[in-house]
């Protein structure tokens, strides 16, 4: 086997992406639950208190942990370094507070995670920086919502929980052409999925609770980019505070090192069933890159390897059928989140109405009838009964 790690395969690299950071002896890597660290002398201090990044200084500013995930999830994303947080969020709202001023200008996408949504509707102009929100499938909108004073493109994509795509080799050349960081949230795909950075992305975010932890056991955010943006947006990590702790870490550890096996995994079989959900007379639409009837399905298979573990798909009879398909489900559990081993559902418009209004719905494209599918690691059948008896359950009316 070739031993340099960039010709490593990604199921080798959520193995061994982080071999030589540690002297210690141990197969399984331990946890450094420790706040600070010890300095043999004065001058092993100074280094340790100046230099940016330490992993053994101070568990705010770093953590042996954190240095190992660091390099497995930079590994995967083809970055030099990636930056550790308490959250997606914490990822997201602390890369964009880094890199914007008063006076600077944002282009966002109009559907986005309603967090992301909510920093660029609500937070930052609060600060003095606007955000101009455009519909992500139309690469001429978002040239169009350029101004001289902008400073960031936010990218989603897939986007929550529409699963619309953006170009993103499209939007990156055009970004780079003027000077304009870009930034892409890559949780739905995962780094096994879609790699921006490839593709000329600068910063890739992702919510690690996800599709990287896998066991939703965890909350955790990462920041994938080169060393030099990495300082800058880590500095104002340590302002901000946004930690993940030593164990949080070690999990999400525990996590990537099945990451491959879990992504062909839930690739495959939420492929299955959404070919599946096309053919049941109880579904009015389905929604996921794989399919051939995705409207951006040439996009996806040029950008994207797998379509990921959400399906979202529209019930019909309305938002009163929708709620009792979702209660009616024995295997998918009815919680937030996804891309862990256990399947998950939502009926997206009761989940989203206590932060969104109806009119922020309709523009964000999630109808009363909405449900977002997270599929697990159950077997497929299985996971095709459930759906099938409550389906015929909910909606007897409509099933054949």
């Amino acid at each position: 086997m070739n031993d340099d790690p960039h010709d490593w395969h990604a199921d080798t690299r959520v193995l061994h992406g982080d071999s030589g950071l540690s002297d210690d002896t141990s197969v399984v890597a331990p946890i450094h639950y420790s706040a600070t660290f010890r300095a043999r002398d004065a001058g092993e201090f100074a280094d340790m208190a100046t230099r940016a990044r330490h992993p053994a200084y101070y568990t705010r500013y770093g953590n042996p942990v954190h240095e190992r995930v660091a390099a497995i999830i930079a590994g995967l994303e083809g970055t030099e370094t990636a930056l550790l947080t308490a959250s997606g969020m914490g990822a997201i709202s602390t890369t964009v507070l880094a890199l914007v001023s008063a006076g600077d200008h944002v282009v966002a996408q109009t559907r986005h995670y309603m967090s992301t949504a909510k920093l660029f509707d609500e937070v930052l102009p609060r600060f003095g920086v606007q955000a101009t929100l455009v519909e992500q499938s139309d690469v001429e909108a978002l040239r169009a919502a350029i101004r001289p004073n902008t400073k960031l493109i936010m990218l989603e994509t897939p986007a929550n929980p529409t699963l619309v795509l953006t170009d993103l080799q499209a939007v990156a050349a055009m970004a780079r052409e003027r000077g304009i960081l870009t930034i892409v949230d890559n949780t739905f795909a995962s780094p096994l999925n879609q790699q921006p950075h490839a593709l000329g992305i600068d910063i890739v975010v992702h919510s690690a609770t996800k599709l990287l932890g896998g066991h939703h056991d965890i909350t955790a955010g990462a920041v994938c980019c080169s060393n030099a943006l990495a300082e800058k947006i880590w500095r104002m990590h340590i302002t901000l505070g946004a930690v993940l702790s030593p164990m949080d870490a070690w999990l999400l550890l525990r996590g990537l090192r099945t990451l491959a096996v879990r992504i062909e995994r839930i690739n495959a079989s939420a492929l299955a069933l959404a070919r599946w959900l096309e053919q049941q007379p109880q579904v009015e639409r389905v929604h996921y890159p794989g399919l051939e009837s995705h409207p951006q399905h040439a996009l996806a298979q040029r950008q994207m390897k797998g379509g990921g573990p959400v399906i979202a798909f529209a019930v019909r009879g309305g938002f009163e059928a929708t709620s009792r398909f979702v209660g009616a489900l024995h295997l998918a559990t009815h919680a937030v989140s996804l891309g862990g081993v256990e399947s998950l559902i939502v009926h997206t418009a009761a989940m989203w109405s206590g932060t969104m209004n109806e009119a922020q719905m309709k523009a964000a494209g999630i109808p009363p009838n909405f449900v977002r599918y997270s599929v697990g690691l159950e077997h497929p059948d299985d996971l095709k009964k459930d759906l099938a008896r409550a389906l015929a359950q909910a909606l007897p009316e409509h099933t054949r």
